[in-house]
C-alpha cells in the first residue's frame, strides 16, 4: 500500500500510470549482434548496479531493445528489486518493463522510486502463489509523488551523494567479509592438515594412532550388522558381509604421523531422505522435516519448518539425532553443492527430505568432520565428484560414501575442534557484526528514499514551475501520442487499449503496453 505523506504544496500526488508507461520493442538479436544484452541475472538486487552483460549474438530467442536513459524494471518474482538505468544502447530480457526516457520525468527519479520500499512491498504481494510476473495493469494505479522537474533533479543529486557514501561503507564491509571468509578457510585448512596440532602431537607421542580407531569402528560396524541379523532370526554366518569401501591411498597425500585415511562409509551410517509427494500431505501422522532451505553452510535456518506424513516405522529409521551431519545433495551453484550443517536437536521427532543426505558418525567427533567437510580440502573433493545435469550439480549417497576423510585419533580430534572453535569464535562475532551493519546500510538507503519521495530530502524553490503544470504537459503529450505522433525518429509510440504489434521500418516489431493511465 502507498504511504501517506503531506507533500510540499508545489508537488502533485498522481499515479504511476499518469506520468509514464512501459514500451516494448521486440527485436531479433541477429539484427544487433554487437549490442550488449542485459538479463535478470546481470542486475544486482537492491543496489541497481549492472554486474555484467553478454553479446546479443549469444541469444537464440527475441529480446527487447532499450536506449541510454531508459529505465529497466524486473517484473519477475522474486526479483522485483532489480531496477537499472543503463547509459548505453542494448537489448534486454522480456522479463523487464522498459520505461522510455522522458523530458518531463527524470528517469533516475523514476528508477529510485521503483526501488523504494513502499513500491517493492506493494509489487511483491501481487500474484502471490499464482503467476510469477507482475503486469503493468497491476502497477499503474500506484500513487506517485510528482515534484517540479528542477526539484526532481535536485533530489536525484542528493540521493546519489548520500548513496555514494553508503556504497563506500558497504564496499568496506564487503572487503571485511572476504577477509574473514579467507581467514576462516585458512584456519580450517590448517586444522585438517594437522598444522594446528603439530605441537600437541609432539607433546603426546603415545596417543593411540587413528588406524586403531578405524579398526574399532569397523569392528563395531560388523558387530551391529550381525546383531541386526540375529534380531531378524537370521544366522550371520550364512550371510556374506560386505566390507565398506576403502580409500585409494595411492592417489592421496601423505598424512601427519598417527593419522590415516578413511572413507565416509567406513566411519558413519549414511541415509537418504524421504521424497515429498502428494501422499505425504500432513494428515494423522505428520512430523516436521528439513528441506534444502533449512540447511545452510555451517548452520541451520529453522525459521520455517514444514511437516509431512510418515508411514510405518519411518520415524524410527529417519529420526534425526544430535550431531548428525546434514548434506545438501543438489544445487545450481558448484560452490554450494554439498554444503552442510550439524543437527542441533532443536526440534523433536524431525526427519529430512530426499534432497538432504544424513551422515551419522561412529567414534568420530561431528565437529571435526564438519571442519573437514567445510575446509578448502573437503569442499574441493565434494565439488570434484558432484555431477552436473542441466546446470544442476548433484551428489548421491554413493558419491558421499566413497569420499576420503583425513582421520586423526579421537584425542587429536578433540584438540582440533578446541583450536578451531577458539580461533573462529571471534570470526563468527565479527561476521555477525558485519552482517548487522550491512542490513543497517540497506535500511538507511531506504530511509533516504522515503525522505526523498516525501519531499523532505531537499528544500523547495518557489521559482520552480509547479508540478501541476508539469502534469498537464505530460497529459497533453499523451494526447498527441494517441494521434500517432513520432518520438523523434525512434519507434512509433502511439497509445492503444491493449498490447499489440505493428510493423515498422526494418521489419522490427513494436509491442505497445497500453495507454498511459488507460488501465489496460
Amino acid at each position: 500500500m502507498n504511504e501517506e505523506y503531506d507533500l510540499p504544496s508545489e508537488w502533485v500526488q498522481t499515479t504511476l500510470g499518469d506520468v509514464t508507461a512501459p514500451i516494448r520493442i521486440s527485436v531479433q538479436p541477429k539484427e544487433f549482434p554487437t549490442h550488449p544484452f542485459v538479463g535478470m541475472e546481470h542486475v544486482e538486487a537492491e543496489t541497481m548496479k549492472l554486474i555484467s552483460t553478454v553479446p546479443a549474438s549469444e541469444l537464440k530467442s527475441n529480446a527487447v531493445r532499450f536506449w541510454p536513459g531508459d529505465v529497466l524494471y524486473g517484473r519477475l518474482q522474486p526479483y522485483l528489486n532489480k531496477v537499472l538505468r543503463p547509459d548505453f544502447e542494448g537489448l534486454c530480457s522480456a522479463e523487464f518493463l522498459v520505461f522510455r526516457e522522458s523530458p518531463h520525468l527524470n528517469s533516475r527519479y523514476l528508477q529510485y522510486f521503483l526501488n523504494s520500499w513502499s513500491f517493492k512491498e506493494f509489487a511483491s504481494h501481487l500474484n502471490e502463489g499464482d503467476r510469477p510476473r507482475v503486469d503493468w495493469s497491476q502497477l499503474q494505479g500506484f500513487q506517485f509523488p510528482l515534484p517540479p522537474l528542477p526539484e526532481q533533479q535536485r533530489i536525484v543529486a542528493a540521493i546519489e551523494q548520500q548513496f555514494s557514501r553508503l556504497d563506500a561503507g558497504v564496499a568496506a564491509l564487503r572487503r571485511a567479509q572476504t577477509t574473514l571468509k579467507r581467514y576462516r578457510a585458512a584456519v580450517l585448512k590448517a586444522a585438517v592438515e594437522g598444522k594446528l596440532t603439530e605441537a600437541w602431537r609432539t607433546e603426546h607421542p603415545t596417543t593411540e594412532p587413528a588406524s586403531k580407531l578405524l579398526d574399532r569402528i569397523l569392528a563395531e560396524r560388523r558387530a551391529k550388522w550381525e546383531a541386526d541379523l540375529r534380531a531378524k532370526g537370521k544366522d550371520p554366518a550364512k550371510v556374506q558381509y560386505v566390507e565398506p569401501a576403502k580409500p585409494d591411498v595411492a592417489s592421496l597425500q601423505e598424512l601427519p604421523k598417527g593419522w590415516c585415511w578413511a572413507t565416509v562409509e567406513q566411519i558413519s551410517q549414511i541415509q537418504g531422505g524421504i521424497q515429498k509427494q502428494p501422499s505425504r500431505t500432513p494428515r494423522k501422522n505428520a512430523f516436521p522435516y528439513l528441506r534444502v532451505a533449512n540447511v545452510l553452510r555451517g548452520r541451520l535456518d529453522l525459521s520455517v519448518v514444514e511437516k509431512m506424513e510418515l508411514f510405518g516405522n519411518e520415524l524410527d529409521t529417519l529420526r534425526l539425532q544430535l550431531g548428525d551431519m546434514l548434506i545438501v545433495e543438489g544445487n545450481g551453484s558448484r560452490t554450494e553443492i554439498g554444503r552442510s550443517a550439524l543437527w542441533n536437536g532443536a526440534i523433536e521427532d524431525c526427519v529430512h527430505q530426499n534432497h538432504i543426505i544424513r551422515v551419522r558418525l561412529s567414534f568420530v567427533i561431528p565437529e571435526y568432520l564438519d571442519a573437514y567437510w567445510n575446509s578448502p580440502i573437503g569442499s574441493r573433493r565434494v565439488m570434484d565428484v558432484a555431477g552436473s545435469t542441466s546446470g544442476l550439480y548433484t551428489l548421491s549417497v554413493g558419491k558421499v560414501s566413497r569420499l576420503p576423510i583425513r582421520l586423526p585419533s579421537i584425542a587429536e580430534q578433540e584438540q582440533i575442534v578446541s583450536e578451531v572453535e577458539r580461533r573462529l569464535s571471534v570470526v563468527s562475532q565479527l561476521e555477525a557484526t558485519v552482517e548487522t551493519n550491512l542490513k543497517r546500510a540497506e535500511r538507511l538507503r531506504q530511509s533516504i528514499l522515503k525522505e526523498a519521495f516525501a519531499g523532505r530530502l531537499v528544500p523547495q524553490d518557489p521559482d520552480d514551475e509547479p508540478a501541476s503544470v508539469l502534469l498537464e504537459r505530460i497529459r497533453r503529450d499523451r494526447e498527441k501520442r494517441k494521434h500517432g505522433a513520432l518520438d523523434k525518429g525512434r519507434e512509433v509510440i502511439c497509445e492503444i487499449p491493449r498490447p499489440k504489434k505493428i510493423d515498422v521500418k526494418e521489419t522490427r516489431q513494436v509491442e505497445l503496453w497500453g495507454s498511459v493511465g488507460s488501465g489496460e
